[in-house]
C-alpha cells in the first residue's frame, strides 16, 4: 500500500485517539474532575506527586507557573483559574480584587526563609560561639565587607520578598505590623551591601550558587532548598563546603503554601485534594522529598532531618500600601544602585513588529507601563542604564547613557528622554551581535573602575544569527581575556524571532547568565521578567 494511502486510514483513527486524550496524551476526563492552579514555579518540585494523586482521588492538577505578583496581576485581569498555589499568599490576600475571589484556603506544607552560610566562613566570622545571632549581626558583616550573599528579587521571587519582610520586621524591632513610617524610617542598606548575586527565581539562584560558591559566602533561600544542597540535589554538583542553617534569632517569615480555591464550583474536586495532600502518607512523602516541613500534626519528621532551631515567627505587613512602599523601598534606596547595559538589535530585520515590540519593551521600562508589575519593573531611582544598538556593527551616533536620580520627580526628565529615544529607533544592516556584546563589557569594565559599588549586568538581544563582526568563537576569547571582576558580569539573552537557541544559551551560560526565550510572550514582558535579575 502506497503511504499516502497508509495515511488516509491512519489519520481518522489518530483523529478518535486524540479526541479521547488530553494534553501529552492524557485521558481526556470530565471538567469536574481537572482543576487549573496558577503556581509559583518553586512547586515544580510537587509535579512527580501529581500521577498519584490522580490514581487516588480521580483528580487530576494542571499547573501554570507564574511569579507571586505576576499571579496577582493575572487574577486582577480576569484570567480564569479553578485554584491559586504559591509559597505564601499574602499581598494576594491583601489586596482587595484578589482577595474576593479566594473562596477556601489551606496551608499545606512549611519551609521557613532563612540563612544558609558556608560552614567556614560561620566559624570565621565567630557566628559559632553566638547563640543569638540576628539579622543585625548579618548586615554589620556584610557593611564591612566580610559577608557576601545571594539573594532573589523581591519583586519577582517569593524567597526575597518573604526575606525583605522578615528583616524589616526585624530591624524595626516591632511586635506589632509594620506601619509605612517604620519603612520610611528604615536603613538595610548595610546588609545589601553583602548582596553579590540577585535573581528572579529561587532556582536558578541555587544554580548560580553552586557554580560562583568560591566567591560567595551564603545564600537566602527555602530552608528547603538549602537542605537539599547540603543533600546533594539531583542534577546539581556537590557542595564543596556546607551551608550552616542560621534561623537569626529576632525571627523569619515562613512560607506556608496555601492551596487557594478560586472556583467554587470545583469545590468537591478541591477539598478531595487538600485531604489528600494534607494526609499522613502524603505529607511524609512531601516531607522526604521536598524537605519542607509537614503541617498534619501526626507527621513526626525523620530525626535530623531539620535543624533544632526555634523559630521566631515575624508579624506580616496588614496593609497593602505598606507591602509596596517596603518593596519600591528597596528597588530605590536600600539595595546597592545597579546599571543595566541593553544591547538592541536594530538589524534590517527588526522592521514591522519587531522594531515596534522592541520600543513597546523600552518605552514599558520608562514608565510606559503602569501595572503593578510594571511599576516594580521599571527604571528606579539611581540605576544607570546604558543602550546600546546595533547593527552590521555598534551604532554609536545612536548610544545612550541615562541616570536616574533620587527621586521620582528628577526621574521624569530621564524617562522621558528614554521614551523619546525608543520612539526614535530606527532599522538597517546587518546583525554584529558579538561586537556589540564586546563593546557593552568594554563600557561596563570602565564604568566599574569609576563605580565599583553597582551592580552590573548586560541583557543582549536579536531576532537573528549574527552574521558580521566577531564570532562566537572569537567572542569567547574575548571574554576569556577580560579582568576577572569584568568576567562577573552576567550576559542575559532573548531569544527573538529567529535567533539561534544554541548560540543564545551558550552566550548566556558562558557568562553566567540565562536565556529567555520570547518566541511565545511579548517582548515587554520578557524585559519585565529580566528585570528580576538587575
Amino acid at each position: 500500500m502506497r503511504h499516502w494511502l497508509k495515511t488516509l486510514f491512519i489519520l481518522p483513527a489518530l483523529a478518535v485517539l486524540l479526541a479521547a486524550c488530553g494534553e501529552g496524551g492524557q485521558e481526556a476526563l470530565p471538567p469536574e474532575r481537572m482543576l487549573t492552579v496558577l503556581a509559583g514555579s518553586e512547586l515544580k518540585d510537587v509535579e512527580p506527586l501529581l500521577p498519584k494523586l490522580e490514581a487516588e482521588t480521580g483528580i487530576r492538577l494542571k499547573f501554570e507557573y507564574s511569579g507571586t505578583l505576576d499571579g496577582v496581576e493575572r487574577l486582577q485581569a480576569g484570567e480564569a483559574f479553578d485554584a491559586a498555589w504559591f509559597s505564601h499568599a499574602k499581598y494576594l490576600m491583601l489586596d482587595p480584587t484578589t482577595h474576593a475571589k479566594v473562596k477556601a484556603s489551606e496551608k499545606i506544607m512549611l519551609s521557613p526563609v532563612v540563612l544558609g552560610v558556608k560552614e567556614s566562613k560561620f566559624k570565621a566570622l565567630g557566628w559559632d560561639k553566638n547563640p543569638d545571632l540576628t539579622w543585625k549581626d548579618i548586615a554589620q558583616a556584610a557593611a564591612s565587607g566580610q559577608f557576601s550573599y545571594a539573594m532573589t528579587n523581591p519583586t519577582s521571587s517569593n524567597t526575597g520578598f518573604s526575606a525583605l519582610m522578615g528583616v524589616a520586621a526585624a530591624f524595626a524591632g516591632k511586635a506589632d505590623a509594620l506601619t509605612e513610617q517604620d519603612v520610611a524610617q528604615l536603613d538595610l542598606t548595610g546588609l545589601f551591601k553583602g548582596l553579590k548575586l540577585t535573581a528572579g527565581s529561587s532556582g536558578w539562584l541555587a544554580e548560580r550558587y553552586l557554580a560562583e560558591a568560591d566567591r560567595l559566602d551564603g545564600m537566602i533561600n527555602y530552608e528547603s532548598v538549602l537542605l537539599g544542597l547540603n543533600a546533594g540535589a539531583p542534577n546539581l554538583a556537590p557542595l564543596k563546603d556546607k551551608l550552616h542553617l542560621v534561623y537569626p534569632r529576632d525571627g523569619i517569615v515562613t512560607a506556608d503554601y496555601p492551596l487557594l480555591l478560586l472556583n467554587d464550583a470545583k469545590r468537591a474536586a478541591y477539598d478531595k485534594v487538600v485531604a489528600w495532600l494534607k494526609s499522613p502518607a502524603t505529607q511524609q512523602a512531601l516531607m522526604n522529598d521536598t524537605r519542607r516541613r509537614p503541617v498534619n500534626p501526626t507527621v513526626v519528621p525523620a530525626k535530623g532531618l531539620f535543624p533544632d532551631a526555634l523559630l521566631s515567627e515575624l508579624p506580616f505587613p496588614n496593609r497593602i500600601e505598606v507591602v509596596n512602599k517596603l518593596l519600591f523601598s528597596y528597588l530605590n534606596d536600600q539595595r546597592r544602585p545597579a546599571h543595566a547595559f541593553f544591547v538592541l538589535d536594530i538589524s534590517g530585520s527588526m522592521e514591522g513588529e519587531r522594531l515596534q515590540g522592541l520600543r513597546a519593551a523600552l518605552t514599558s521600562l520608562a514608565g510606559g507601563d503602569t501595572s503593578l508589575t510594571g511599576r516594580f519593573a521599571r527604571f528606579q531611582n539611581r540605576e544607570r542604564i546604558s543602550l546600546i544598538p546595533f547593527s552590521s556593527g555598534v551604532e554609536q551616533d545612536l548610544l545612550l547613557a541615562a541616570d536616574m536620580g533620587k527621586s521620582e520627580p528628577e526621574n521624569d526628565k530621564t524617562l522621558n528622554q528614554i521614551r523619546s529615544y525608543a520612539g526614535q529607533l530606527g532599522v538597517r544592516g546587518g546583525t554584529a551581535l558579538y561586537d556589540a556584546v564586546a563593546e557593552a563589557y568594554r563600557q561596563a569594565a570602565l564604568a566599574m573602575q569609576a563605580d565599583p559599588q553597582r551592580y552590573y549586568t548586560i541583557v543582549a538581544m536579536t531576532d537573528g544569527e549574527s552574521n558580521t563582526g566577531m564570532t562566537l568563537e572569537e567572542f569567547k576569547r574575548f571574554h576569556a581575556s577580560l579582568p576577572p571582576d569584568v568576567r562577573q558580569v552576567r550576559v542575559f539573552t532573548v531569544l527573538f524571532g529567529d535567533g539561534d537557541p544554541a548560540e543564545m544559551k551558550t552566550l548566556a551560560e558562558l557568562t553566567g547568565g540565562h536565556m529567555f526565550d520570547s518566541r511565545k510572550t511579548s517582548l515587554s514582558r520578557m524585559f519585565k521578567s529580566i528585570r528580576g535579575y538587575q
